[in-house]
């Protein structure tokens, strides 16, 4: 599957196989320990587009095995509250993984509601506890946008030793662990951002960018270097990435589509990382 020059990245197909993948396993965990890993969800207020993706996430959990939990609390909810309850699921030893669905609403602490999850039950890779781990390259669960982005670039065979990355973002749940996780395995990583100045300078020397900023075509494609690997994290309405995906696609050797690229791999880490809890779990 290609466009003129540049070969798209599917992270549909990725995690298809992924998906199954994490259900032979938990298929395999279940006859041989008789437990099922269990997904919570933690759900405040009603906001449309986190009650449709919580229901896309129960979904999913169903066809890879995994039992799900889900607790709706209303959007009056305190921090106090909120903390509670996640503590209660990190206490539960029926519950292996723990996501809170965020935005919270602006009145509650979401790094402390965050810090509630205990860390063998972060799935999500959101606590303190999971971003030193990536930083320090421990055993931990990644936050899973990133940990999907590295594993297409692993799926493609992209050599990260020694080429130099360029981050756009630095999102504490995507852009800064994106960019640790690139340094783990030997890339020379640069960060930019919205406000960084001459960014298509810094862009045009990438050979791997990460484009995780929220801002619709914030990079153009021009700026591309030719034959350079492109990944593209963001989701803007109309489904419309970070990146102007064709001239990019015109000078990139890979890329991601928006929707079908890294969106996918998100929920499938999410739902592997959540038999692995359950894994550690039983041993």
């Amino acid at each position: 599957m290609s466009t003129s020059t540049a070969t798209l990245m599917d992270g549909t197909a990725l995690a298809r196989r992924t998906v199954e993948e994490t259900a032979a396993r938990a298929a395999e965990l279940t006859r041989r320990t008789g437990v099922t890993p269990c997904l919570a969800t933690v759900l405040v207020g009603e906001d449309p587009a986190s009650v449709t993706y919580v229901k896309m996430k129960q979904n999913r959990c169903a066809k890879a095995g995994i039992r799900s939990r889900h607790v709706e609390l209303p959007a009056a909810t305190t921090t106090e509250e909120l903390v509670a309850t996640i503590g209660a699921l990190s206490a539960d030893p029926e519950v292996h993984g723990i996501l809170l669905q965020h935005p919270v609403g602006p009145h509650i602490d979401e790094r402390a509601a965050f810090e509630a999850i205990a860390p063998e039950k972060d799935v999500d890779g959101v606590t303190m506890a999971s971003f030193a781990a990536m930083g320090f390259g421990l055993p931990g669960f990644v936050s899973c946008t990133p940990g999907g982005i590295m594993r297409l670039l692993d799926a493609y065979e992209v050599g990260l030793t020694g080429k130099r990355a360029v981050v756009v973002g630095r999102s504490a749940i995507l852009g800064k662990p994106a960019g640790l996780l690139l340094l783990g395995r030997d890339a020379t990583v640069t960060y930019c951002h919205s406000r960084t100045t001459d960014l298509s300078s810094i862009v045009r020397e990438a050979d791997i960018l990460v484009a995780a900023v929220g801002k619709p075509r914030f990079i153009k494609g021009e700026d591309i270097k030719p034959g350079a690997v492109v990944i593209d994290a963001g989701y803007n309405p109309g489904n419309v990435g970070d990146v102007d995906f064709a001239p990019a696609a015109e000078r990139a050797s890979l890329i991601t589509p928006v929707p079908g690229g890294v969106g996918p791999m998100t929920i499938a880490v999410l739902l592997a990382q959540t038999v692995e809890a359950a894994e550690r779990h039983v041993v």
